[in-house]
Protein backbone atom coordinates (compact mmCIF):
# COMPACT_ATOMS: atom_id res chain seq x y z
CA UNK A 1 0.00 0.00 0.00
CA UNK A 2 1.54 3.50 -1.00
CA UNK A 3 1.63 5.81 2.31
CA UNK A 4 -0.61 8.66 1.69
CA UNK A 5 1.34 11.95 0.14
CA UNK A 6 4.06 9.92 -0.96
CA UNK A 7 6.12 11.49 -3.52
CA UNK A 8 8.53 8.68 -3.92
CA UNK A 9 7.75 4.88 -3.28
CA UNK A 10 9.79 1.27 -3.85
CA UNK A 11 8.45 -1.65 -2.75
CA UNK A 12 9.94 -5.42 -2.61
CA UNK A 13 12.57 -4.34 -4.49
CA UNK A 14 15.53 -6.95 -5.34
CA UNK A 15 18.67 -6.53 -7.20
CA UNK A 16 21.35 -8.83 -7.79
CA UNK A 17 24.90 -8.26 -9.10
CA UNK A 18 25.73 -12.10 -10.22
CA UNK A 19 26.03 -14.50 -7.29
CA UNK A 20 25.78 -11.03 -4.85
CA UNK A 21 22.01 -9.99 -3.23
CA UNK A 22 22.42 -6.05 -3.37
CA UNK A 23 18.56 -5.43 -2.19
CA UNK A 24 16.61 -8.14 -1.03
CA UNK A 25 12.41 -6.87 -0.82
CA UNK A 26 13.76 -3.54 0.38
CA UNK A 27 10.85 -0.81 0.71
CA UNK A 28 11.07 2.97 0.74
CA UNK A 29 8.85 6.05 0.97
CA UNK A 30 9.26 9.71 0.80
CA UNK A 31 7.36 12.88 1.02
CA UNK A 32 7.94 16.24 -0.41
CA UNK A 33 9.69 18.18 2.24
CA UNK A 34 11.31 15.43 4.02
CA UNK A 35 14.57 14.37 4.84
CA UNK A 36 15.26 10.42 4.97
CA UNK A 37 18.32 9.03 6.13
CA UNK A 38 18.98 5.95 4.73
CA UNK A 39 21.84 4.47 7.23
CA UNK A 40 23.67 0.49 7.40
CA UNK A 41 27.20 -0.91 7.14
CA UNK A 42 29.71 -0.88 4.10
CA UNK A 43 27.94 -3.35 1.99
CA UNK A 44 24.25 -3.42 3.06
CA UNK A 45 22.57 -2.11 -0.17
CA UNK A 46 21.99 1.38 0.70
CA UNK A 47 23.57 2.89 -2.15
CA UNK A 48 22.47 0.61 -5.00
CA UNK A 49 19.07 1.04 -3.25
CA UNK A 50 19.69 5.23 -3.73
CA UNK A 51 20.61 4.23 -7.90
CA UNK A 52 17.54 2.11 -7.85
CA UNK A 53 15.33 5.14 -6.96
CA UNK A 54 17.16 7.58 -9.20
CA UNK A 55 16.61 5.47 -11.75
CA UNK A 56 20.41 4.59 -12.44
CA UNK A 57 20.02 0.83 -11.46
CA UNK A 58 16.85 -1.03 -13.02
CA UNK A 59 15.70 -3.29 -10.36
CA UNK A 60 15.50 -7.02 -10.91
CA UNK A 61 11.82 -6.87 -9.52
CA UNK A 62 9.61 -5.00 -7.53
CA UNK A 63 8.36 -1.22 -8.11
CA UNK A 64 9.46 2.25 -7.93
CA UNK A 65 6.29 5.06 -8.27
CA UNK A 66 8.04 8.60 -8.53
CA UNK A 67 4.92 11.05 -8.32
CA UNK A 68 2.11 7.85 -9.02
CA UNK A 69 3.93 6.52 -12.01
CA UNK A 70 6.11 3.51 -11.95
CA UNK A 71 9.81 3.98 -13.19
CA UNK A 72 9.98 0.86 -15.08
CA UNK A 73 7.80 2.32 -17.50
CA UNK A 74 9.47 5.46 -18.59
CA UNK A 75 11.65 4.77 -21.31
CA UNK A 76 15.90 5.69 -20.76
CA UNK A 77 15.04 9.44 -21.85
CA UNK A 78 12.42 10.00 -19.92
CA UNK A 79 14.42 8.95 -16.83
CA UNK A 80 16.85 10.69 -18.01
CA UNK A 81 15.26 13.87 -18.09
CA UNK A 82 14.10 13.46 -14.54
CA UNK A 83 17.70 13.38 -13.25
CA UNK A 84 18.59 16.42 -15.66
CA UNK A 85 15.35 18.41 -14.00
CA UNK A 86 13.47 16.69 -11.45
CA UNK A 87 16.64 14.77 -9.73
CA UNK A 88 19.39 16.43 -8.05
CA UNK A 89 22.69 14.38 -6.42
CA UNK A 90 25.41 15.35 -4.47
CA UNK A 91 28.13 12.62 -4.21
CA UNK A 92 31.19 12.36 -1.76
CA UNK A 93 33.52 14.22 -3.38
CA UNK A 94 31.31 16.42 -5.01
CA UNK A 95 32.35 15.71 -8.67
CA UNK A 96 32.90 19.37 -9.68
CA UNK A 97 34.08 19.52 -13.50
CA UNK A 98 37.56 20.60 -12.95
CA UNK A 99 37.28 22.58 -16.08
CA UNK A 100 35.01 24.66 -15.08
CA UNK A 101 34.95 27.79 -12.87
CA UNK A 102 32.53 27.37 -9.71
CA UNK A 103 29.39 29.12 -11.03
CA UNK A 104 30.24 27.22 -14.44
CA UNK A 105 29.60 24.35 -12.88
CA UNK A 106 26.73 25.16 -10.34
CA UNK A 107 24.89 26.34 -13.90
CA UNK A 108 25.76 23.08 -15.74
CA UNK A 109 22.78 21.76 -15.42
CA UNK A 110 20.71 24.39 -16.43
CA UNK A 111 22.69 24.82 -19.56
CA UNK A 112 22.37 21.42 -20.99
CA UNK A 113 18.74 21.74 -20.63
CA UNK A 114 19.13 24.90 -22.70
CA UNK A 115 18.93 27.94 -20.21
CA UNK A 116 20.88 31.03 -21.71
CA UNK A 117 24.14 31.21 -20.19
CA UNK A 118 23.50 34.50 -18.45
CA UNK A 119 20.53 33.13 -16.89
CA UNK A 120 21.66 30.16 -15.75
CA UNK A 121 24.68 31.86 -13.96
CA UNK A 122 22.62 34.27 -12.64
CA UNK A 123 20.46 31.80 -10.85
CA UNK A 124 23.85 29.98 -9.92
CA UNK A 125 24.87 33.14 -8.04
CA UNK A 126 21.57 32.50 -6.33
CA UNK A 127 22.51 29.58 -4.67
CA UNK A 128 25.87 29.95 -4.39
CA UNK A 129 24.70 33.03 -2.08
CA UNK A 130 22.84 30.73 0.12
CA UNK A 131 25.40 28.13 0.37
CA UNK A 132 27.77 30.87 0.93
CA UNK A 133 30.22 30.46 -1.74
CA UNK A 134 29.42 33.42 -3.64
CA UNK A 135 32.60 34.80 -3.33
CA UNK A 136 34.78 31.50 -5.42
CA UNK A 137 32.55 32.06 -8.75
CA UNK A 138 35.78 32.69 -10.72
CA UNK A 139 37.88 29.65 -9.10
CA UNK A 140 37.84 26.06 -10.13
CA UNK A 141 37.47 23.43 -7.99
CA UNK A 142 41.17 23.12 -7.49
CA UNK A 143 41.38 26.17 -6.14
CA UNK A 144 38.69 25.80 -3.18
CA UNK A 145 38.43 24.09 0.21
CA UNK A 146 36.76 20.24 0.94
CA UNK A 147 34.17 21.94 2.34
CA UNK A 148 33.62 24.64 -0.02
CA UNK A 149 33.41 22.22 -3.19
CA UNK A 150 30.77 20.41 -1.33
CA UNK A 151 28.80 23.69 -0.84
CA UNK A 152 29.13 24.28 -4.60
CA UNK A 153 28.34 20.69 -5.43
CA UNK A 154 24.89 21.26 -3.07
CA UNK A 155 24.14 24.50 -5.26
CA UNK A 156 24.46 22.36 -8.47
CA UNK A 157 22.17 19.87 -7.12
CA UNK A 158 19.62 22.38 -6.09
CA UNK A 159 19.70 24.97 -8.44
CA UNK A 160 17.09 23.15 -10.75
CA UNK A 161 14.94 23.16 -8.20
CA UNK A 162 14.59 19.57 -8.21
CA UNK A 163 11.53 17.51 -6.50
CA UNK A 164 14.14 15.07 -4.88
CA UNK A 165 17.89 15.77 -4.18
CA UNK A 166 19.96 12.18 -3.52
CA UNK A 167 22.68 12.67 -1.55
CA UNK A 168 25.30 10.03 -1.63
CA UNK A 169 27.46 10.10 1.43
CA UNK A 170 27.68 14.51 1.36
CA UNK A 171 29.93 14.50 3.88
CA UNK A 172 31.73 11.25 4.06
CA UNK A 173 35.33 13.07 2.87
CA UNK A 174 34.90 16.35 5.05
CA UNK A 175 35.85 16.98 8.88
CA UNK A 176 33.49 17.33 11.33
CA UNK A 177 33.01 21.05 11.32
CA UNK A 178 32.60 21.18 7.57
CA UNK A 179 30.41 18.51 7.62
CA UNK A 180 28.20 19.59 10.06
CA UNK A 181 28.14 23.22 8.04
CA UNK A 182 27.17 21.36 4.75
CA UNK A 183 24.35 19.44 6.17
CA UNK A 184 22.60 22.56 8.15
CA UNK A 185 22.97 24.63 4.73
CA UNK A 186 22.00 21.31 2.47
CA UNK A 187 18.42 20.83 4.67
CA UNK A 188 17.46 24.03 5.11
CA UNK A 189 17.69 24.73 1.22
CA UNK A 190 16.01 21.80 0.43
CA UNK A 191 12.93 22.29 3.07
CA UNK A 192 12.85 25.87 2.06
CA UNK A 193 12.14 24.78 -1.53
CA UNK A 194 9.93 22.01 -0.06
CA UNK A 195 12.14 18.99 -1.95
CA UNK A 196 12.59 15.82 -0.84
CA UNK A 197 16.00 14.42 0.69
CA UNK A 198 17.00 10.62 0.47
CA UNK A 199 20.30 10.89 2.43
CA UNK A 200 22.90 7.67 2.51
CA UNK A 201 25.24 7.67 5.21
CA UNK A 202 26.78 5.08 8.04
CA UNK A 203 27.18 8.51 10.51
CA UNK A 204 24.71 8.65 12.68
CA UNK A 205 25.94 12.60 13.06
CA UNK A 206 24.47 13.51 9.58
CA UNK A 207 21.65 11.41 9.98
CA UNK A 208 20.30 13.23 13.10
CA UNK A 209 19.76 16.05 10.52
CA UNK A 210 16.98 13.73 8.60
CA UNK A 211 13.02 13.43 9.61
CA UNK A 212 13.21 9.49 9.59
CA UNK A 213 15.04 6.61 9.37
CA UNK A 214 15.71 4.02 7.16
CA UNK A 215 18.19 1.41 7.78
CA UNK A 216 19.44 -1.29 5.63
CA UNK A 217 20.89 -4.28 6.42
CA UNK A 218 21.51 -7.41 3.84
CA UNK A 219 19.50 -5.95 1.23
CA UNK A 220 16.26 -5.77 3.50
CA UNK A 221 15.52 -2.24 4.88
CA UNK A 222 13.81 -1.49 8.05
CA UNK A 223 11.73 1.78 8.70
CA UNK A 224 13.05 3.33 12.13
CA UNK A 225 10.54 5.29 14.67
CA UNK A 226 12.57 8.67 15.78
CA UNK A 227 12.38 9.01 19.51
CA UNK A 228 11.93 12.31 20.54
Amino acid sequence: MTPAGSLLVADALHKSYGPTTALDGAEFSIHPGEVVAVMGPSGSGKSTLLHCLAGIVTPDSGSILYNGREMATMSDAERSQLRRSEFGFVFQFGQLVPELTCVENVALPLRLNGTSRKAAEKAALTWMERLEVDDLGKKRPGEVSGGQGQRVAVARALVTDPRVLFADEPTGALDSLNGERVMELLTDAARTTNAAVVLVTHEARVAAYSDREIVVRDGKSRDMERVV
